[in-house]
């Protein structure tokens, strides 16, 4: 299976192995395409997975100046450097290296997992691809570390404990290490690579202040003219700096249910933080205890909740789309559909949900019919799940409902 090997052992390249259970999904894509690209954020494990995947992959780091300058003024040069099969890391520091992978592709079809390729810009990535990779490169979205992919490893450690820290597996990988220092030397990374790479900005403090501002809306309806009003930034800068923020995979927005039969529906999006250990960064919360009283509290478990969801779908193969429904009168945090069928959740920072916290899910269930509901449960802190009443559960941040097994 080109030697690719799903790896159990506590050993990584920092203190300790997490398992990622994207991985058996990762080995059955490399098996039946010719390429494979795995995006995410920095520093999410993209490259310590692969290259424990694929460990007799030649490995090209492109995130080093003098091998991007190789692989984008010299292309072929660098294939004959690094044939396939090879694992090439930030491909999109030479994105004249595509067209030439497009060459090499198809001169062995047949052949799949010959290039496995990894990138922190999405933008600009799937722009090459869709050029030059089309029909011939599997594409699969690693995120932080889930909850359950760390409760499996620190089993004790309380959920607060993991929301403040989050989910960067060198955090949980090297025990010792600073979570604000990590996220402070994460920052200035990120505005110094990545910022600078996507945008033309003269002053990386007003960006930062922009990044900030963000973290304070996480969990709320996006206004982007107040946004920009805030910051001291024109309307069209603050909307160029969210589109980084999405390509860099930091933020989500999440849209409203709509249809043309609904409207009085919101349009707006809402917008929502990747990482709740970060967001915590961002919004200046340093302990448990500060985050226990945090105002922000909500809104940051209601951002953890949605980046576990979107999880909970990766690791099901399900299409990662769910949206949210607000009205003029009611609001459900996060509403599915599939076949015509709807599933409704609302997120409480609660262990003890009550009727009280279900009502607008039983209001928003008969709008819509509840014959036509398959699903409305409360997100919450309890132990373990429950039910509340009326059809609705109470569901554990424990529940193997999260897990994503397609159930």
């Amino acid at each position: 299976m080109l030697g690719l090997q799903i790896l159990r052992r506590d050993l990584t390249f920092y203190t300790m192995w997490l398992e990622r259970r994207i991985l058996p999904r990762l080995a059955r894509l490399a098996v039946q395409r010719p390429a494979l690209v795995l995006t995410g954020a920095r520093q999410v494990g993209k490259t310590s997975l692969l290259r424990r995947a694929f460990p007799e992959h030649a490995f090209a780091s492109l995130d080093i100046p003098s091998i991007a300058a190789r692989a984008e003024h010299d292309p072929d040069a660098f294939l004959r450097e690094f044939p396939p099969p090879v694992l090439v890391d930030e491909v999109q520091y030479a994105p004249a290296i595509f067209r030439h992978l497009k060459v090499e592709i198809d001169r062995a079809r047949t052949k799949h997992g010959r290039f496995i390729l990894t990138g922190s810009q999405k933008f600009h990535l799937m722009q090459s691809i869709s050029e030059s990779l089309a029909g011939r490169v599997a594409i699969l979205e690693l995120e932080t570390l889930s909850f359950h992919e760390i409760a499996n490893a620190f089993p004790k450690r309380p959920v607060i404990e993991i929301l403040l820290r989050g989910g960067y597996p060198e955090l949980w990988a090297e025990s010792d290490l600073d979570p604000q220092e990590f996220f402070a030397s994460y920052l200035a990374t990120y505005l110094e690579r990545d910022v600078r790479s996507l945008l033309r900005v003269g002053n990386l403090r007003d960006f930062e202040r922009f990044v900030r501002a963000c973290a304070l809306r996480s969990g709320q309806l996006l206004n982007k003219a107040n946004l920009a009003r805030d910051v001291g930034i024109s309307a069209p800068t603050a909307n160029e700096w969210l589109s980084v923020l999405q390509a860099s995979n930091q933020v989500f927005l999440l849209e409203p249910w709509f249809s043309n039969r609904t409207k009085s529906l919101i349009k707006t999006p809402k917008l929502y933080w990747y990482d709740s250990g970060f967001l915590c960064f961002l919004v200046g919360i340093r302990s448990a205890e500060e985050l226990a009283r945090s105002p922000l509290v909500g809104p940051i478990w209601e951002s953890f909740v949605c980046a576990e969801l979107r999880k909970r779908l990766a690791f099901a193969g399900l299409d990662p789309t769910f949206y949210f429904w607000r009205d003029r009168r009611y609001e459900i945090d996060f509403l599915f559909h599939r076949g015509g069928r709807f599933e409704l959740f609302e997120a409480k920072w609660t262990s003890l949900p009550n009727e009280g916290d279900c009502a607008e899910l039983l209001e928003v269930r008969e709008r819509i019919g509840r014959s036509k509901v398959s699903a409305a449960g409360v997100l919450c802190r309890a132990e373990r799940s429950f039910p509340i009443g009326d059809d609705v559960h109470a569901i554990s941040y424990r529940d193997s409902w999260f897990e994503g097994d397609g159930s």
